[in-house]
């Protein structure tokens, strides 16, 4: 059986949540804080990153995309790719800029964490990255039931997870209002179980990272 080393709030080991859940794919969840001193990430990424999937044969695979291109490869049963190149393209597309939009917000967390609440240049950048990102998502997404072709596929898995992730640790952004069809489209895959099992909850992070 797998093994997934992931933290909470984490949209990245979300997303890998809901492929193995996906895929039927059974696995143990273990839940770590990777900030702090105690963590055991480290003894299976040398990047000292979340998530990573420990293999029955005490192998590791990590990070997210590439674990997510790892499942799909040797699972690929109920696959989460499609078939079309271009819409295979698009919904890697959308990975890129879901991953880019939670990279922003997890700057933005930490360097507000700093003396003086962080640099106003650096955290400006960081929120024009997210409101960018978002506002392309719902360009892309529209009004359509999936965000690419006809069935559930990783760019669904994708922008999910990213407006879950804004809804937990940046309230400050409120895209529901903004994007009433992108609303309308991340609360229809919050019906999914895969999603449902794995709604973001925020962790304390209590030792000093910054």
């Amino acid at each position: 059986m797998y093994q997934l080393i992931s933290a909470t709030p984490s949209p990245y080991a979300r997303k890998v949540r809901i492929a193995l859940a996906e895929k039927g794919l059974p696995f143990r969840l273990i839940t770590e804080v990777p900030w702090h001193a105690d963590t055991a990430t480290p003894q299976h990424n040398p990047l000292e990153k979340l998530p990573v999937l420990l293999l029955p044969d005490g192998g590791s695979v990590y990070e997210s995309s590439h674990i997510l291109t790892w499942l799909e490869l040797k699972h690929p049963e109920t696959p989460l790719l499609p078939a079309d190149v271009d819409q295979r393209l698009a919904a890697l597309k959308l990975q890129v800029l879901c991953d880019g939009v939670c990279d922003a917000v997890v700057l933005t967390l930490f360097e507000a964490m700093r003396t003086g609440g962080g640099s106003p240049e650096w955290l400006a950048r960081q929120r024009r990255k997210i409101e960018g990102g978002t506002a392309e998502m719902a360009r892309l997404v529209g009004e359509r039931h999936f965000a690419v072709g006809d069935r559930f596929t990783l760019g669904d898995i994708a922008v999910g997870t990213a407006m879950g992730y804004l809804s937990v640790r940046y309230p400050a952004l409120p895209w529901r209002g903004l994007y009433p069809a992108l609303a309308t489209y991340a609360d229809r895959l919050g019906e999914r179980a895969s999603f449902r099992d794995s709604v973001p909850v925020a962790q304390t992070i209590s030792e000093k990272v910054v």
